[in-house]
């Protein structure tokens, strides 16, 4: 019966608290970054973001909060309005993952990077890179 109780204490732990899951392989979390990239919404897409990240806006580089950082990628996508977004290529293990995509905003050309890591047994950006494609 105790060997019981313990596999029940710990049961939940390990099917919730790992981003290793089986569910957490299967979902893209790029999926949905990029659909709000694609779409210009800082608001949406900061929903994403860690607590504090890093955001580097063409060679600008900035830790910030996750408000501070909403700002600035609103500030970049009023400057430069999305028109078209697509990850080119992704890597990374379950907990830890990073892709490249090109955006096409203002008329110009940028690649981004993102990583994300897993906490709390979900995916968050911990850096936002945008840089322009000379």
């Amino acid at each position: 019966m105790k060997i019981l109780m313990k596999i029940l204490t710990l049961a939940p732990v390990m099917f919730l608290g790992v981003c290793a899951n089986s569910y957490a392989q299967e979902f893209d979390a790029f999926t949905p970054i990029a659909k709000y990239i694609r779409q210009g919404d800082a608001d949406k897409l900061s929903a994403w973001f860690a607590d504090n990240l890093e955001v580097v806006i063409i060679s600008k580089v900035s830790d910030s909060s996750r408000n501070q950082a909403r700002q600035i990628v609103k500030s970049f996508f009023n400057a430069y309005n999305p028109s078209a977004f697509s990850i080119s290529h992704q890597a990374g293990k379950s907990n830890m993952k990073y892709a490249l995509g090109i955006l096409n905003a203002g008329g110009e050309r940028f690649v981004v990077t993102i990583f994300v890591s897993c906490k709390h047994s979900s995916y968050e950006i911990q850096q936002l890179k945008i840089e322009r494609i000379e």
